[in-house]
């Protein structure tokens, strides 16, 4: 299986899963993607009915990744999966009623979907460093808008041969979030704050790695640049395996039938988890529909009405910080998928250049055949916070609540049964959470944890709870110009 960027009109040069795995972003700055998307049938999702999380894993994986061995992706998913990390199962599904079932991404080491990935993608990197022949140390940029920076820490955290550097939006992650970042263990790891949002963390981070005179200044003294974002192709895989074993345990559970049809209702901001569950779709896998759903940022629910994106728009900080996004990059993937390179190149010039551009009617036809954009705004994600704890007795976060809520506008009682994915534990967002069911909430984050434990009668995650004794050891913020960050980041690489 080869791999090009989405930017490559000629296909000129071809690289394989581990070349791109290591190398993150194009050379162009596009985003790589398989030369072919395989197929499933049902005959394999059945195979796949009776295997175990790691197993489905290792099996779906090795359809992209091919110049690795099985053996070798079962090694790395066995070892990311382990039950100590997954305390409660890698992806559990959830029935809340008749038609929403919650697929939990949240129970690994961060309490967020992002451990999911993160958690394998260390280990294929650092077999890419083998496979291609690479003598230098890795150096990981990543840009978070909370769940991604601490899960590719707790990942990459003194993984050899390889240091990571994290920005993220001072005032754009929840309190919770922060703390786990900034008190992250490691000789290998670094954070900093920025001055700025996501997007201009993403933007700058973005802009270091397609400089040259950067890469050239690292590549003398013996780095090269990669990323943990869900640009780089290693984070985005093994997301495409968890709506495929949601739907195997929905056949084994005997919810629905092998066949039958599904939907599937994502949060996002930057667009990677939907995009995986589109692969899945595309592959073979029986679902009807993709509900996008945004929070008040609603710049992909836009998108999806008009066919036309655009950034030009007022930034809004909410309480499902991670969505707080307005350059959603995995879309590029989805253009390129329905209207090739040549068009996909000349969207990301306007977005560049003008900060937006329009799809031609027939790529918007196209894709309003998979997906319906929905939003939830800060009054309706707390009050599905509240109707779902007093109906069901189950508490969501505030992203999962946006999806939820997205799922059940869409739901129109033809029986077909939506899984939501729920992209965090309540527990990261105890503040919202609490102020959602009606009750005060203090503005010490602990005191919170607490509260929201004794007002559902449920456990704090551990992770979580053994952040009372944690030593922050990350207090630097800077600027949010791209000289500023890299400034940051190369006293860490050079130190």
């Amino acid at each position: 299986m080869n791999y090009y960027s989405t930017r490559d009109t000629e296909r000129k040069t071809a690289k394989t899963s581990a070349e791109v795995i290591k190398q993150g972003i194009a050379d162009d700055g596009g985003l790589f993607m398989p030369e072919s998307i395989p197929s499933i049938d049902l005959d394999y999702i059945k195979g796949l009915c009776d295997k175990t999380y790691i197993e489905r894993a290792a099996e779906v994986l090795s359809l992209y990744l091919t110049d690795y061995t099985k053996e070798e992706l079962a090694k790395a998913a066995s070892a990311a999966y382990a039950e100590d990390k997954f305390i409660g199962g890698a992806a559990p599904v959830v029935a809340l009623g008749e038609s929403v079932r919650v697929l939990e991404l949240w129970h690994g080491p961060t309490c967020a979907f992002k451990d999911m990935a993160l958690q394998i993608m260390p280990r294929l990197l650092s077999m890419a460093l083998d496979k291609t022949g690479e003598k230098r140390q890795a150096v990981i940029l990543v840009a978070t808008s909370g769940d991604t920076g601490k899960a590719a820490l707790e990942g990459y955290c003194d993984v050899e041969r390889v240091k990571i550097c994290v920005f993220y939006p001072n005032d754009g992650v929840s309190d919770m979030q922060k703390l786990q970042m900034a008190s992250q263990k490691g000789d290998n790891v670094y954070v900093c704050a920025i001055n700025g949002n996501f997007d201009d963390a993403q933007t700058g981070v973005k802009k270091i790695f397609s400089d040259k005179a950067i890469a050239d200044e690292l590549d003398a003294k013996g780095y090269f640049l990669s990323s943990a974002n869900s640009i780089n192709w290693g984070r985005l895989a093994p997301q495409i395996v968890y709506y495929i074993s949601a739907y195997c345990d929905l056949v084994k559970s005997g919810d629905i039938k092998l066949g039958e049809e599904i939907d599937v209702a994502v949060p996002t901001g930057n667009f990677g988890n939907i995009f995986a569950a589109y692969l899945a779709k595309r592959m073979g896998l029986p679902v009807r529909k993709l509900v996008c759903a945004s929070n008040k940022n609603n710049i992909l629910t836009d998108f999806l009405e008009t066919g036309t994106y655009d950034r030009n728009r007022e930034f809004y900080t909410t309480m499902s910080p991670s969505m707080d996004i307005l350059i959603s990059s995995n879309l590029e993937r989805l253009l390129y998928c329905v209207a090739g390179a040549e068009k996909t190149r000349a969207y990301m010039a306007a977005l560049s250049s003008d900060g937006k551009y329009t799809v031609e009617p027939e790529v918007f036809a196209e894709i309003k055949k998979n997906f319906t954009g929905l939003y939830s705004d800060e009054e309706k994600t707390a009050r599905t916070i509240k109707s779902i704890f007093d109906k069901y007795s189950y508490i969501v976060d505030p992203h999962t609540a946006v999806g939820i809520g997205a799922a059940l506008d869409a739901y129109n009682n033809d029986g077909v049964k939506v899984v939501t994915a729920s992209t965090a534990s309540p527990y990261k967002f105890p503040y919202d959470v609490i102020k959602s069911l009606g009750e005060e909430a203090s503005d010490n984050a602990f005191e919170c944890l607490d509260k929201l434990s004794a007002l559902t009668s449920t456990e704090i995650p551990a992770p979580l709870a053994r952040l009372k004794s944690a030593e922050v050891r990350f207090k630097e913020t800077v600027g949010k110009d791209t000289a500023e960050l890299w400034a940051a980041a190369e006293r860490f690489i050079t130190k």
